[in-house]
């Protein structure tokens, strides 16, 4: 639930306040007589909006102001008045307030300000994840029949509130599947908060799952929100949740399970409602077999498996992948759009991305598109060792892997198909000849089994 403080020096209007906005906008409220109080409460409690007074005696709410700066404090700050002295109203959101409203304002309108302000706080996140993505490859990319079943149990799986695992090798975009779960949930207005867990650092973790109450550790001069309460009702995304120590997997067990928790060093419990995804390239069974992941952890967090396949078991989809991230890569390097030539896709087509598959395809193209002037991307400039299959080559179907002969019977077909359309310019008629099908309309029932398209 959403907390707002009150800060004002008049007892009375404080409280007053603080039950109207309980009473009219559903907030849970808190009041402090002052800025020094308010700074204290600041320290203390998770707050997510104040209303302030700034004509306050000798500590005015300037110095609140300045002070959720120093500390970094992100909550919208809403300043009041009833002097009428709106050019230090001004003066307020100059130092950082989201907004100024009189102390008359009826308490709608106030409620409509807070609101206001919340929303603007949640776009300004959400639009700071989006830049941070800008320019990350995609593995959703690719029309071939195991991205399209991947697709279709992302869509079947996304509106269920239930934990969701993802699993699949390094670089085959993990996340980018737990995005398109949170896009596709319901929750998309809601947070998505991402946590690499193989990189905290093992005296951190729980604080940063889980929070930490003020003074709960040296250097804890003030409370902290941990990833689950960052999520609110929204998507908590727990990368490499297989690098989590086991002590650590215990304490996410119990939250899992009381869908509650404790903040470090504190008593009282948080009620949760987000919804967690969890993805890892580790086989958690065998992890589980050899005690270093919890087995009730993973009948937790398996509910939903979501397997993202490795590229070398979609080798049909390198061109269409290649003129997306040449897009990317185009603009965030600054150069003119780039395209790949039939044969130097068949060459990229031809190889085993076990190394980081989709990311590995992404550093190749970048290093093909600022080696050349050209627009046209030839096979001389593919690099040698994926050029003469060095490190892990393939035959054309693609590699095994767990899959069954007609999968891998038809992911070969698709290749087939996909190669001598680039080398005809998908001339469908001329196609056809080279592959001695009787006519176009073979090829065309062909293309269409296959979901292949020239877009």
């Amino acid at each position: 639930m959403t907390t707002i403080l009150v800060v004002d020096d008049v007892s009375a209007m404080a409280e007053q306040y603080a039950y109207d906005l309980k009473r009219m906008g559903g907030y849970e409220t808190l009041v402090a007589l002052g800025s020094a109080p308010a700074l204290d409460v600041l320290s203390r409690e998770a707050v997510d909006a104040v209303v302030l007074d700034l004509e306050m005696p000798g500590t005015d709410g300037f110095a609140v102001l300045r002070a959720a700066r120093d500390r970094g404090l992100e909550m919208p700050i809403i300043v009041y008045t009833g002097t009428g002295n709106y050019e230090r109203c001004i003066q307020a959101v100059r130092l950082g307030a989201d907004g100024f409203i009189d102390k008359g304002e009826p308490m709608p309108r106030v409620v409509r300000e807070i609101e206001g302000a919340l929303e603007r706080r949640r776009l300004m996140g959400e639009v700071a994840s989006l830049r941070s993505r800008l320019g990350v490859d995609t593995s959703l990319a690719g029309s071939s029949a195991s991205m399209r079943t991947l697709r279709e149990a992302i869509a079947r799986v996304a509106p269920l509130p239930s934990p969701v695992l993802v699993m699949g090798e390094s670089g085959t975009g993990k996340e980018l599947v737990a995005r398109d779960v949170h896009r596709l949930s319901g929750r998309d207005k809601e947070p998505f908060i991402a946590l690499n867990c193989a990189a905290l650092p093992e005296g951190l973790v729980e604080s940063e799952l889980f929070g930490h109450e003020r003074g709960a550790f040296t250097g804890a001069a003030q409370l902290r929100k941990g990833a689950f309460e960052a999520a609110g009702r929204g998507t908590l995304f727990l990368d490499e949740i297989g690098e989590l120590p086991v002590g650590m997997q215990a304490k996410l067990l119990r939250v899992l399970e009381a869908n509650e928790l404790s903040r470090l060093g504190g008593n009282r419990t948080v009620p949760l409602q987000v919804r967690v995804v969890a993805a890892t390239n580790r086989p958690l069974d065998a992890e589980a077999q050899a005690g270093r992941f919890r087995q009730d952890l993973l009948y937790r967090l398996n509910v939903h498996v979501l397997a993202v396949p490795p590229l070398r078991d979609r080798l049909s989809d390198v061109p269409e992948l290649a003129e997306y991230l040449l897009g990317v890569l185009s603009k965030r390097l600054g150069l003119r759009r780039k395209r790949l030539a039939s044969d130097a896709a068949e060459l990229l087509m031809r190889y085993d991305w076990r190394r980081n598959n989709v990311r590995e395809l992404r550093n190749v193209l970048e290093r093909m598109a600022i080696g050349t002037e050209k627009d046209v991307l030839g096979p001389e400039l593919v690099p040698a060792d994926v050029r003469n299959g060095e490190g892990a080559p393939v035959p054309a179907t693609g590699g095994g892997g767990g899959r069954t002969f007609v999968e891998q019977k038809a992911e070969a077909e698709r290749q087939i198909v996909i190669a001598a359309l680039a080398r005809n310019e998908w001339h469908i008629t001329k196609t056809a000849h080279e592959l001695g099908l009787a006519d176009h309309s073979s090829l065309i029932k062909i293309m269409k089994r296959h979901g292949i398209t020239r877009e």
